[in-house]
């Protein structure tokens, strides 16, 4: 596991995530790797973006479950 430090949160590879601050607040993607700067990782973003952001704007999303029909 990886250990956010600023956020007290861990994220690994391949997570699920959401950007649950910021101007992107809402976003879904999966968690690749914390940048140099430790404070700030990419994801993959669902249109298939990599894109990096504070990890103290992270948090985990699960995934959708099946749905009833």
């Amino acid at each position: 596991m990886i250990d956010s430090g600023s956020a007290g949160t861990k994220f690994r590879e391949g997570d699920d995530v959401v950007l649950a601050e910021g101007t992107y607040q809402g976003t879904h993607g999966v968690f690749l790797r914390l940048k140099g700067d430790a404070s700030w990782a990419d994801i993959n973003e669902p249109n298939g973006s990599i894109r990096s952001h504070p990890v103290a704007w992270l948090a985990h999303c699960a995934p959708a479950g099946p749905t009833a029909s």
